[in-house]
């Protein structure tokens, strides 16, 4: 095929939709009459200028790539699902061309699953939570008196009393198995243990799957466990784990059932009962927000019947690390609990550092230590971007400045045309990073002037841009690699001036009485 085999001539990032300047939805006519439109634009015919004549050619030969791929029903739905490179994808020469868009994202789903399944062997999930239990009662309940002859007496005490370790990994085996292998080692107070697990999971259905589970460990003995998750509808899911666990007592039964609902996006509705090992009939609702954790519970069982209402505030960054009250640290895959014992009486000193103390010292370390880091790490990586990419951006402004050239002549008899029938006037555009926020005044604004191809796309007095980067347009770049861009428009129509600022990706459609300049301002 012709499309996929010229790919290897264009940037890996061309986005073929904004480079037509049409819908992703759009239909085989609107594909031809853009494609039509551009091809007049910048027919090589048109230039006599050998240097000129040698751009025009390149960037037609762009056009007709693009419009290649998107007017094939079969390569366009591949593009559509997997870009640029599902028409480079293995397994491509195998798909038949008289197949139906349908059967082509079919295939291809297929190949990508086989390509999965062969990167299954290279692929763990590693999860870990690490919990120290901090006793720190000391600093709010001493002693009157002191004792000279105790070193390091006048100074408060803050032991370590607990500790557990817990982690597991996820070993693929084939599409529907799983090897999971865990391990926990727990001491408090200078006595402890540890055990380690072994659980086989297969998926039986999209709804469902069965695990098997073996343990054994120093503080209980072995157990054998069969756990069956089932989803019931889409908003319902019912899970059942039954449990033989071994001991020097005999064999200890177990059955837990769980019945959960999807109340709405962020809250979970549960009832659970458990037979066997502490018996007991439970009932909670959780909420999880990106800004808080709330969860009650109300239990019946023996021996702990009890009711329980727990709320977290999340304090967030841009790097999703978070802080929670009970100082609870979630880091990509890895949990971090450091619960602090403060008093074993009411004491208000105690309650008041236990709520305002973790507020000011996070506060203070966001920013101070964390938000400077952040925007320290995030500069760093967008000037490897930039550096990485310097090649592609040199190519496409020198592409993006021919392409200018290009239309002088068009743009010229667009002029002439619109003038004539007071119709839009680009005066002037600009594109990239535009800095309005006095905070961030030192900056730098980095744009590039866009007048001419914007003036270029105007047709019958209107100008359309769909809901893509503009970078991907003819005669457009992207200035800045890595940071948030817009379009700023200042127009004529009707002989008024109007202004519009429009973001990246947004979609545009002038003139429009909203962008008017007040006459008065």
């Amino acid at each position: 095929m012709a499309a996929a085999s010229s790919e290897d001539e264009a940037p890996e990032n061309e986005d073929y939709y904004a480079l037509l300047n049409v819908r992703r939805e759009a239909s085989q006519e609107e594909l031809k009459a853009a494609y039509r439109r551009l091809c007049m634009l910048y027919h090589p015919d048109k230039h006599r200028d050998p240097e000129l004549k040698r751009q025009a050619e390149q960037l037609f030969n762009l056009l007709h790539q693009a419009y290649e791929v998107l007017s094939d029903p079969q390569t366009r739905a591949i593009y559509d699902i997997y870009g640029k490179r599902g028409l480079e994808m293995e397994g491509w020469e195998v798909v038949e061309r008289r197949r139906t868009p349908a059967e082509i994202r079919e295939e291809f789903e297929r190949l990508q699953r086989e390509r999965e399944e062969r990167r299954l062997q290279q692929r763990t999930n590693p999860k870990g939570t690490i919990s120290v239990g901090i006793d720190a009662t000391d600093l709010f309940d001493r002693y009157d008196e002191e004792y000279e002859d105790v070193p390091g007496s006048s100074f408060p005490r803050v032991e370590i009393n607990k500790m557990h370790i817990s982690q597991s990994i996820e070993a693929p085996l084939t599409a529907t198995d799983t090897a999971i292998l865990s391990g926990n080692l727990s001491t408090q107070n200078g006595n402890g243990g540890g055990s380690v697990n072994l659980a086989l999971r297969r998926v039986t259905s999209a709804k469902g799957w069965g695990e098997l589970e073996f343990g054994a460990g120093d503080l209980q003995g072995p157990l054998l466990g069969l756990k069956v998750f089932r989803n019931l509808t889409q908003r319902c899911f019912i899970t059942t784990n039954c449990a033989l666990q071994f001991s020097s007592r005999g064999i200890r039964p177990g059955l837990t059932t769980v019945l959960a609902r999807n109340l709405d996006k962020n809250t979970m509705g549960y009832l659970q009962w458990r037979w066997g090992i502490q018996s007991a009939m439970n009932t909670s609702i959780v909420r999880d927000t990106k800004t808080s954790h709330f969860t009650m519970a109300f239990q019946l069982g023996i021996p702990h019947s009890f009711m329980m209402v727990s709320y977290q505030h999340k304090f967030q960054d841009e790097d999703q690390t978070r802080v929670k009250g009970s100082l609870k640290l979630n880091r990509a895959s890895q949990t971090y609990f450091f619960p602090i014992h403060l008093t074993d009486q009411l004491l208000p000193s105690a309650v008041f550092y236990a709520t305002a103390g973790p507020l000011v010292i996070y506060f203070a370390m966001h920013r101070l230590i964390i938000r400077p880091y952040l925007r320290a790490q995030k500069e760093k990586e967008l000037e490897k971007q930039r550096e990485s990419s310097a090649s592609d951006i040199l190519q496409k402004k020198q592409e993006a400045e021919a392409a200018v050239r290009l239309m002088q002549e068009s743009v010229r008899r667009i002029i002439e045309a619109e003038e004539a029938r007071m119709g839009l006037i680009v005066v002037n555009a600009w594109y990239g990073k535009f800095v309005n926020d006095q905070s961030k005044r030192n900056e730098k604004v980095k744009v590039i002037d866009v007048t001419v191809p914007l003036q270029c796309l105007v047709k019958d007095s209107k100008l359309i841009l769909t809901e893509a980067s503009k970078a991907g347009l003819p005669g457009f770049y992207d200035p800045c690699i890595g940071e948030e861009k817009s379009l700023k428009v200042l127009y004529q129509f009707r002989g008024v001036l109007h202004q519009v600022m429009s973001s990246d990706n947004e979609a545009l459609r002038i003139p429009k009485q909203s962008h008017r300049i007040d006459a008065d301002s």
